[in-house]
């Protein structure tokens, strides 16, 4: 009652809290008071000795360097109670900060006249060495507490910071800077926007000029200085070199961000200027071997200043594109290059059209131009928005051409269009087959390709990010979403994997797979054409009746049926163009299909509808040879009988000879030795209509494969000595 004056509890808590607050924010302002005293004391203390005695002001500034990194925390464990406390204090402490670096600057840069810095021929003489270290030690010791921390709020982050740059590096790099500035800043010949490899190189020679300098006289400083911290696992820091770069960089830095808004108006200097700036950061990793964080973190470079930090990835990808597309598109429009090119590859590969290597080639020098980035956004942004879509655009013109041959070459298409004869004939014939293989060519080219590139390096570590940040929602920046680059690259995209099973999928399995899919269709197409219009010459041949009545038969090459010439000359007009046109896999697997066609055509249209005699029979089989003579001219020995087995096998059992007839040349050759006349007509027709078993026999002792009993019966019926 005597303190609250007041007669209630009520009152008097309520009256008594108030006081006891007052007095709360009175021991504060005391606090903050004497913390603001001693933080005065010593930064008067600091400055009142700093010009006669160094090493004594460093003791008060190193003290009220650690009171202002100690209060940071307490001020968060606080919730932000103190934020113009904290904000007075650090800018103190910066104040201080300031007029001790620019007095220990001023005593090396007093040091570094003596050895006549920057001259290339300066060095530090023994007289002054004891100087040189204890003016770039107590630089060093100066900045040790702000590495450290650096270093901390590196390792908890996932974006890093860049080393800073060292304290007597930046004094080394003065004189540079203005050097610098001298050349290429104002009207001077050496500054040009469309020149900047000017700049770049320079930088690049003054590394090159300075390296054994600081490599001489600073770097066992450092490793004094730094080895005995976690400050030596930075390369920034505990190399010379590395910390001579780091110094010079801002020289660029500063360049670049003044030039840039120019530049940026000119596609074709925006696009000169990030080329000669990623040449740049390759031969510092390359030639200076340049990781400043770590042996393991790959530099970021310039380009990645000026792309992600200023921007610009967007108007330079936007060039990138246009540029990409205007090349695609002068490809496509020059006629000559729809034609096959027989000399980019070797004779036994089949031949691209001189389109798709241009293509192919377009699309590495896109490769080229963002393989040094180091975002992954923008690396698969590039891949989709350009690569893949120029790979689309293509695939969308072979597939018109297919399209369009399939549209011209059919009578349907022909009645139905108004498709004239003399368009008719630019898709017949061989014409009608170069158009064919332009596009089998070209998508059997560009499949491999995609298939080389799935492998290389690159792409590997691209696709293997790209699974990884899959399983990570919200890893992926920009306008493509996961689903859409799924679509893009792969289905495997994003695929729950264990074991090897990881290894599946790559980059260009969607795209590779719509290639592949045209490839496919553009040889069925192919073997469509070659089998309707090897049929069709060989109808006349069909017609022929006289075998039954033959009674004499070369069997030589020269002497084939009339009604076989045509047919054989359309095959050998036609495989003399594929041979050149189509690899050797390809073609012989084409081969098979025609020789199966060819089979099926002789089988029922000729060997069964027929009766033979001796000599028809070894005239029929003298027309085989001949085109299957035709056959291995181009596609390799023994491919015409290894494509048309069954009428092989047909043709020695009805060319079996009859008792006392000698019978003519069956390319004994081609039977491993086996004599296939050890028994005779009438031996065979009485077993093989014995039983089945005795027909399996016949054929075991005939050495023949392809033919059922059925087809054994059937085909020796046809001769004539049989049916009478």
């Amino acid at each position: 009652m005597i303190v609250t004056q007041s007669e209630t509890s009520d009152d008097a808590v309520a009256r008594f809290q108030g006081v006891m607050d007052a007095l709360r924010r009175f021991d504060v302002a005391a606090a903050y008071v004497e913390m603001l005293k001693e933080v005065d004391g010593l930064q008067t203390q600091c400055l009142k000795v700093l010009d006669q005695d160094v090493d004594g002001a460093l003791e008060p500034y190193k003290r009220l360097q650690e009171f202002s990194a100690g209060l940071q925390p307490l001020h968060e464990a606080a919730e932000g109670a103190a934020p113009h406390l904290i904000d007075l204090v650090s800018k103190t402490t910066n104040a201080v900060r300031t007029s001790v670096v620019k007095k220990l600057s001023t005593n090396l840069e007093t040091t570094l006249k003596k050895i006549g810095w920057p001259k290339e021929t300066a060095t530090v003489p023994s007289s002054i060495s004891d100087e040189w270290r204890l003016h770039v030690g107590r630089l060093l010791d100066v900045q040790f507490p702000e590495l450290i921390k650096l270093g901390e709020e590196n390792r908890n982050r996932v974006s890093k910071t860049e080393p800073a740059v060292l304290l007597p590096f930046e004094v080394l790099a003065q004189p540079l800077a203005l050097r610098f500035q001298f050349h290429f800043s104002g009207d001077r010949m050496t500054n040009r926007v469309d020149k900047p490899e000017y700049f770049l190189t320079h930088v690049l020679d003054l590394i090159g000029d300075y390296a054994t300098f600081v490599s001489e006289n600073l770097q066992p400083l450092l490793l004094k200085h730094f080895r005995s911290s976690d400050l030596a696992f930075t390369p920034g820091y505990i190399d010379a070199t590395s910390a001579l770069i780091t110094a010079l960089l801002p020289l660029l830095r500063r360049k670049l961000t003044s030039i840039l808004p120019d530049v940026s108006r000119s596609p074709n200097l925006l696009s000169n200027l990030i080329h000669e700036v990623m040449s740049f950061d390759a031969k510092l990793l390359e030639e200076w071997n340049y990781t400043p964080l770590s042996p393991s973190t790959p530099f970021r470079g310039l380009s990645h200043y000026i792309l992600s930090d200023l921007g610009y990835f967007r108007a330079w990808f936007a060039v990138e594109r246009d540029f990409a597309l205007a090349r695609y598109e002068a490809i496509i429009s020059d006629r000559n290059t729809g034609l096959l090119d027989y000399d980019s590859v070797d004779d036994s590969m089949t031949k691209p059209t001189k389109a798709a290597i241009r293509v192919n080639d377009l699309l590495e020098t896109i490769t080229d131009r963002y393989r040094p980035l180091t975002s992954f956004n923008q690396k698969i942004k590039f891949l989709i928005d350009i690569q893949i879509a120029v790979f689309d655009r293509f695939h969308g013109r072979l597939n018109e051409g297919l399209e369009a041959y399939l549209t011209r070459s059919s009578t349907v298409a022909r009645t139905v269009h108004g498709v004239s004869n003399a368009d008719s004939a630019e898709f017949s014939g061989v014409k009608g087959l170069d158009r064919l293989c332009r596009v089998f060519g070209s998508a059997e080219y560009l499949e491999k390709a995609m298939s080389d590139w799935s492998e290389d390096v690159f792409f590997l570590e691209l696709w293997d990010e790209l699974q990884f940040r899959s399983q990570n929602p919200g890893s992926l920046k920009g306008d493509l979403s996961m689903r859409d680059i799924q679509t893009k690259t792969s289905a495997s995209v994003g695929a729950d994997a264990d074991g090897l099973d990881e290894l599946q999928g790559a980059l260009f399995d969607e795209t590779g797979g719509s290639y592949h899919r045209l490839r496919v269709r553009s040889e069925q197409t192919l073997v469509e054409t070659l089998n309707y219009d090897i049929r069709n010459a060989l109808r006349s041949y069909a017609r022929v009746s006289t075998w039954a009545s033959m009674s004499s038969s070369t069997g030589s090459e020269a002497n084939l049926t009339a009604e076989l010439d045509g047919a054989a000359r359309l095959l050998d007009e036609y495989l003399g163009f594929l041979g050149k046109a189509l690899g050797k896999t390809p073609l012989r697997r084409i081969v098979r299909q025609l020789g199966h066609s060819i089979q099926s055509f002789m089988w029922d249209s000729v060997l069964i509808r027929h009766s033979f005699s001796t000599a028809g029979a070894g005239q029929f089989a003298a027309d085989v040879r001949g085109l299957w003579r035709v056959i291995d001219r181009y596609a390799g020995k023994n491919q015409g009988p290894l494509s048309m087995a069954r009428l092989s096998d047909g043709l020695r059992i009805l060319c079996l000879p009859v008792k006392g007839e000698i019978p003519m040349d069956m390319n004994q050759d081609d039977n491993d030795g086996r004599d296939p006349w050890k028994i005779g007509l009438w031996e065979v027709e009485r077993r093989v209509f014995a039983s089945n078993e005795s027909a399996r026999e016949v054929l075991e002792d005939l050495g023949l494969e392809s033919l059922s009993e059925s087809d054994v019966r059937e085909v020796i019926k046809k001769r004539v000595e049989i049916s009478s």
